[in-house]
């Protein structure tokens, strides 16, 4: 590995003078304005010549300062003429003589006594008031505003022009990224990240170009300069990032899309520029943008009235860094988002991102691995059944599956437990599904009657249909905003037969079937369930194209723009969508209710069931309405899984036995 370059910057040219001495002539600037602004005169006189004007009549006012022992006199207009003061400036400025005085105690008998010769010569008495402070008091009282707004704008200043790399308005085009390398690495490594078999081979390969390029170069390829990471939130994403920071042996530098966004105008531009420049300084090296939509959203969808868009030129300057003219040998990028249907066309083409790597939800065995990376540090009964974990939450992701891991460890705490048990996950579990539980809520029997008689439907249905989802648990007790809770199996199925779809709009509408033919009469509990069925009706005669009417037809948009204000169909064409969809609601409303008919005792008794004690489980359904049928999708992956692990055992036996095979002969 090459050497990195020494950037410490000692050797930069530093300003001849530096920007706090402006601010300290501005500051004397301001106390110089204070000083030429105070337009009363004073003049300094003996203490003879100041007794004088006072039995004269010339002062209207004595000001004493006891401490400091000056006296202050204000002159009246013949005493200012006769003092000889300016008077051409400013008619109404203060005139005044100063003096000190000999002795602070007798200062009130000669006051006294100038008044009585003043009242003689029938002139106007002086008046006196008696001050503690001093001269220095006085200066402080009229800079000290000065002095601390002097010290406030020191202070910003320092604020404003510190703070390292991007930190203030002197640094403002600086980019944020945070630097990692050999010294300062991430603890995070590949063995931390379970599960995204493929996702992590792709990365490994990504740090192993950086690691021994020449392997690579020699047959003349090309290192890829940049792979984009997509997927749901929470799936791992930056948990690869991060992994690629600890193992990779070249430099690091890390930012989140929205460290490039500023008020000011052109700053992205600078920012993504400056990067850049500290990247080709370091190579080899990599570069992670996390959340990268914040600035690679596509270009000209929302245009801003014709103005200057700081959005678009910061991704027209990643664009031309990325790939433009120049070049950037042994810089990658990487870059993660869970919105790469909105990021501009140009920023996804090869040469720029000459890869996309999926990560998508984990299946069951990378559950289990996930599992068993966040339970080493925790202390777990010997008993608990992992893979029954990594199948009761199907459609989590390692996010998700870190939470409830967590979760069960705080409530068993809760309890005073010395070791987490299984009763402590599923409580984890049904908690960051459905929400906290809430016992304090009051129902009526005849509540608790249609709640148990709802949930019994949906469970009844889902478990006596080929694609409904068997259930796992159901209960009456509120949780968040339901009043009823049920978990059922997930089915993450890649493709979906039209038969599915009828088959979870029929479980959907089981519960409100339920009511009607159990109760008498519906109510609102069903408000979502009837949002989802018809969100998937509408998706088979929209999208899909499963109508009779309207057949291989699909109004999807798959670029995301939506069609903007115009519809893709006529409103004809917009009434028949509509009368297919109630078709199809319809239809399998009387399904379910056909499903119920023919099972009524056993619904009853799961009914009967809940309301006793207010939750079931799947051996409670299965004891009631029988084995299903049909295998759920994680027992048919489950089965599969374990074929594979024998036949990948019978292989490994048979090759041991067998040896390896001789070399071919001339006639072979």
């Amino acid at each position: 590995m090459s050497m990195l370059p020494n950037n410490s910057g000692n050797n930069r040219k530093r300003p001849m003078m530096s920007m706090y001495w402006m601010y300290v002539l501005i500051g004397l600037a301001l106390v110089a304005l204070y000083f030429f602004q105070d337009g009363s005169q004073t003049k300094d006189v003996d203490w003879t010549e100041f007794e004088q004007a006072a039995k004269e009549g010339q002062i209207s006012k004595i000001t004493v300062f006891a401490e400091s022992g000056i006296a202050e006199g204000y002159l009246t207009d013949a005493g200012a003429k006769k003092q000889k003061m300016d008077l051409s400036n400013d008619i109404e400025a203060d005139k005044k003589i100063k003096t000190t005085i000999p002795s602070t105690d007798k200062i009130q008998d000669k006051i006294d006594a100038w008044n009585d010769a003043l009242v003689q010569q029938k002139k106007p008495e002086m008046s006196v008031t008696y001050e503690k402070g001093s001269d220095l008091m006085k200066i402080f009282w009229y800079f000290g505003p000065i002095l601390v707004f002097f010290l406030f704008f020191m202070f910003m200043s320092r604020k404003m022009s510190g703070g390292g790399a991007g930190g203030g308005i002197f640094n403002v085009a600086k980019s944020k990224a945070k630097i990692f390398d050999k010294n300062n690495g991430s603890n995070v490594t590949f063995k931390d990240v379970a599960g995204l078999a493929e996702a992590k081979v792709e990365v490994e390969e990504i740090v192993d170009f950086l690691k021994n390029p020449q392997r690579y170069t020699e047959l003349g390829a090309k290192i890829p300069k940049g792979a984009l990471l997509v997927g749901p939130p929470g799936t791992g994403k930056t948990l690869l990032a991060k992994a690629v920071a600890g193992e990779a042996n070249v430099p690091f530098l890390s930012m989140s899309g929205s460290d490039f966004v500023e008020m000011f105008v052109g700053v992205g531009a600078a920012r993504v520029r400056d990067l850049f420049k500290q990247a080709k300084e370091k190579a080899p090296c990599i570069i992670f943008i996390d959340e990268i939509d914040a600035v690679g959203r596509a270009r000209g969808k929302n245009p801003n009235m014709g103005s200057n868009d700081e959005r678009e030129n910061t991704l027209n300057q990643m664009l031309t860094e990325m790939d433009g003219f120049g070049t950037n040998n042994g810089v990658i990028i990487l870059a993660a988002t869970n919105r790469a249907d909105m990021l501009d066309k140009a920023l996804l083409r090869p040469g720029r991102f000459d890869r996309q790597i999926y990560v998508d939800l984990p299946e069951l065995s990378d559950r289990v691995e996930i599992f068993n990376v966040h339970l080493r540090k925790i202390k777990v009964n010997a008993s608990l059944d992992i893979e029954s974990l990594a199948r009761q939450t199907q459609g989590f992701s390692g996010a998700d599956i870190a939470n409830v891991c967590n979760e069960a460890a705080l409530i068993a705490a809760r309890n005073n437990k010395t070791e987490v048990t299984i009763e402590d996950f599923n409580s984890a579990i049904d908690r960051i599904v459905g929400g906290l539980e809430k016992r304090s809520r009051v129902y009526t029997e005849e509540e608790k009657k249609i709640i148990a008689t709802h949930e019994a439907g949906h469970a009844t249905v889902s478990w006596m249909t080929e694609y409904g989802r068997p259930l796992l648990k159901v209960t009456i007790v509120p949780r968040g905003q339901a009043l009823g809770a049920a978990w059922y199996e997930g089915d993450n199925r890649q493709l979906m037969p039209e038969q599915f779809l009828k088959d979870q709009i029929c479980s959907l509408l089981a519960g409100r079937a339920a009511e009607e033919l159990f109760v008498g009469e519906i109510s609102t509990g069903a408000s979502n369930d009837l949002e989802r069925a018809n969100k998937t009706a509408r998706a088979m005669v929209v999208y899909y194209g499963f109508s009779d009417k309207l057949p291989n037809i699909s109004f999807l948009d798959s670029s995301g723009q939506d069609y903007g204000f115009t519809k893709p169909y006529s409103a004809d064409t917009e009434k028949l969508i509509d009368s297919e969809v109630q078709r199809i609601i319809n239809e399998q409303y009387e399904r379910a209710k056909d499903i119920l008919k023919q099972h009524v005792t056993q619904h009853n008794e799961m009914r009967d069931m809940l309301i006793e004690r207010e939750v079931i489980y799947t051996a409670d359904v299965k004891a009631i309405l029988g084995p299903r049928k049909w295998k759920s999708r994680s027992e048919e992956i489950v089965e599969i899984t374990e074929k594979m692990k024998e036949d990948k055992k019978a292989l490994g036996n048979d090759s041991e036995g067998a040896g390896t095979p001789p070399p071919l002969s001339e006639k072979e």
